[in-house]
């Protein structure tokens, strides 16, 4: 269990982890106090103060992840603040029924990704060979998956529950200084009187904008690897640092999903995120460029920004980024990248090329150059 990191970067659930292993050692039992005095060094009121309970719902949950329904396997009985074996797969029935909500979304995501990747993969993967050869011989592409493996990256968000301080989460929220269960941990430690309310929904979301952007990239990326084999697909939450060496990456996402790779983009461009990330600055002109799409209504007109860049990383990696403030933008900069008229005509590099988009609702009609590619 140590060993795997399932525990995350979380200090909280570790030190949780490793008394509650020690006790059961032992042979001793366990309070709730207990756990407040030893673990996080803090008396508690046990009325008003969830943070224990949420500490110990998060690691059971980690537990039955870890072991799924392999036996024997560690686990945290409901009610309960031990850790005990068990030599027989538990019934999972109960939690099913304690969160069915989750379950629903769950299923409706995965149907909603699946015929969207789909319909997407169909679109562009019939489009005729010399096609896609005309878009890789485009210098945004150039070396791009020739002697490295590829890795398309996803932006994607991390979001929790507000339980509003009843017994399950009732609605959920997107933060953009907590990208994950970590930053989340932090916050209810530095503020107690969330603890209780907020909760780790174990969640992400990817926007529709990033997905339907996929159709354009995701038959370019197999051709640019000459073959599926050589193409990972990772969302942003998922990237570390030992993937990125090593491999040539496509970025596909919201400027504000960036994560990992939001230095090196901005560190090369000519641009700045502004006050928001719905917001970029160009460092010579000091001209600010604000996305609209974030207010904008269905059937109305919307204004987006596009951003598409390429260097090479300091290890060789080629790195080549489609993104943009919203939907229409990210899609627009897709269209854009995957399109050998306009890439002849101009051809982004470390500083970047800006977009205007225009469009009505989700869907992005035309494309404005706002400030040339190298």
């Amino acid at each position: 269990m140590r060993a795997s990191g399932v525990l995350g970067r979380s200090q909280g659930l570790s030190r949780l982890f490793e008394y509650l292993a020690q006790q059961a050692v032992a042979g001793r039992p366990v309070r709730e106090a207990d756990i407040a005095v030893e673990v996080f060094g803090r008396a508690v009121d046990l009325a008003g103060d969830a943070s224990v309970r949420v500490y110990v719902h998060r690691l059971r949950k980690k537990l039955d992840d870890f072991y799924a329904d392999s036996s024997p396997r560690l686990s945290l009985p409901l009610g309960e603040y031990r850790l005990a074996l068990i030599e027989a797969p538990e019934p999972r029935a109960v939690a099913r029924e304690e969160r069915p909500w989750r379950w629903a979304v769950a299923a409706a995501l995965l149907l909603v990704t699946m015929a969207v990747l789909g319909g997407a993969w169909l679109a562009r993967a019939t489009a005729p060979a010399r096609e896609l050869d005309r878009i890789a011989a485009a210098p945004l592409w150039a070396g791009v998956g020739q002697d490295r493996p590829l890795l398309v990256v996803v932006g994607d968000y991390y979001i929790f529950g507000d339980t509003e301080q009843g017994d399950g989460p009732k609605r959920m929220i997107r933060a953009f200084d907590i990208n994950s269960a970590a930053d989340l941990d932090s916050l209810l430690m530095a503020r107690p009187e969330l603890q209780g309310r907020y909760v780790d929904l174990d969640t992400y979301y990817t926007p529709v904008g990033a997905t339907l952007a996929l159709r354009e990239i995701m038959p370019l990326a197999r051709r640019l690897a000459a073959g599926g084999d050589r193409v990972g697909l990772v969302t942003s939450s998922q990237l570390t640092p030992q993937m990125l060496k090593g491999s040539d990456v496509i970025y596909v996402g919201y400027l504000s999903a960036l994560r990992l790779l939001h230095d090196p983009v901005f560190e090369r461009s000519r641009f700045e995120v502004g006050e928001t990330y719905d917001e970029l600055v160009d460092r010579r002109t000091r001209e600010t460029f604000v996305s609209g799409a974030g207010t904008a209504h269905a059937g109305r007109p919307n204004v987006d920004y596009g951003y598409i860049a390429s260097f090479t990383a300091p290890g060789g990696e080629r790195i080549v980024i489609v993104a943009g403030a919203r939907d229409i933008g990210v899609m627009q900069a897709a269209e854009i990248a995957a399109d050998p008229k306009r890439l002849r005509a101009r051809t982004p590099g470390p500083e970047g090329a800006l977009y205007r988009v225009e469009g009505l609702g989700r869907t992005n009609l035309s494309a404005t150059p706002v400030i040339p590619g190298s």
